[in-house]
C-alpha cells in the first residue's frame, strides 16, 4: 500500500526568551493503513493519537525542540509506545520543556527512518535551532522542513540558539539542492515547493533576517 501524508493542525503557545505567542502547528502523519510516523507532536497528544487511530505509531520525530513542536511528544509516546527521536544538538532546548524526560533516540545526519513504505532521510539543517532537521522522502517527492524553510523564506532566527547565516547555509546547501518539484511541508502555514523558493535566496540574504 502506498504511503500517504496527513496533516493535523493543532493550536497552543510557543514560549522562548520570556515571550509567549499563540501558534497553530502542522503535525504530519506519514504512512499507510497499518503504520505511521508522526513529525512534530504539537500541543495535543490525544488529538494526534485519535488521528493515528488503530495504526502502529513507529516513531515521533522532532524537527527541532522549540516547545510548540515537542510539548505533546512525551504524552503521545506514553499513549502509543512510540519512541521520540531528536537531534542531540537540541537537547538544551528540549530540557527547557521536558527537564525530567529525555528523548528516546538521537537523530543523525544521513540517517533514514523507515516505516510503512516511507524512507525519511534526516538532513541536519541548523540555524533556526542547533539541532534542527528536515526529513526528505524521495519517493514521496516531499521534504518536511519544520521551521527551517517556509513559503516565503527562512524560519525566524531572532531568538536564543538561532543564527541567520547558519540557516541560510542550511537552506542553500541542503534544501535548495533537492529537485525543484519537491513539495515543502512546513511546521506552520501552507506548503510550497523547492522550485518556488529557490529563486529568492539572494533576497533573503539581503533582507538579513
Amino acid at each position: 500500500m502506498a504511503a500517504r501524508i496527513e496533516r493535523l493542525v493543532t493550536s497552543g503557545q510557543f514560549s522562548l526568551d520570556g515571550g509567549t505567542w499563540d501558534v497553530d502547528n502542522n503535525v504530519w502523519i506519514v504512512g499507510d493503513d497499518h503504520e505511521v510516523v508522526v513529525i512534530d507532536a504539537a500541543h495535543d497528544a490525544e488529538a494526534i493519537a485519535a488521528a493515528v487511530g488503530d495504526r502502529r505509531l513507529s516513531a515521533i520525530v522532532c524537527t527541532h525542540a522549540h516547545n510548540d513542536h515537542i510539548d505533546a511528544a512525551p504524552a503521545l509516546a506514553d499513549l502509543t509506545g512510540a519512541r521520540i527521536w531528536l537531534h542531540p544538538d537540541d537537547l538544551p532546548l528540549w530540557k527547557q520543556t521536558h527537564p525530567d524526560r529525555d528523548p528516546d533516540a538521537h537523530l543523525q545526519d544521513g540517517q533514514v527512518i523507515e516505516a510503512a513504505g516511507v524512507d525519511l532521510q534526516v538532513l541536519h539543517t541548523p540555524g533556526h535551532a542547533p539541532g534542527a532537521v528536515c526529513l526528505y522522502d524521495p519517493g514521496l517527492a516531499t521534504v518536511f522542513t519544520g521551521d527551517t524553510l517556509f513559503a516565503g523564506g527562512p524560519g525566524a532566527t531572532g531568538r536564543s540558539y538561532s543564527h541567520f547565516p547558519t540557516i541560510i547555509d542550511s537552506i542553500r546547501d541542503r534544501l535548495l539542492a533537492l529537485p525543484p518539484e519537491t513539495k515543502v511541508l512546513t511546521g506552520h502555514g501552507d506548503p510550497t515547493t523547492i522550485g518556488a523558493e529557490a529563486p529568492h535566496l539572494q533576497e533573503w540574504i539581503a533582507r538579513g533576517h
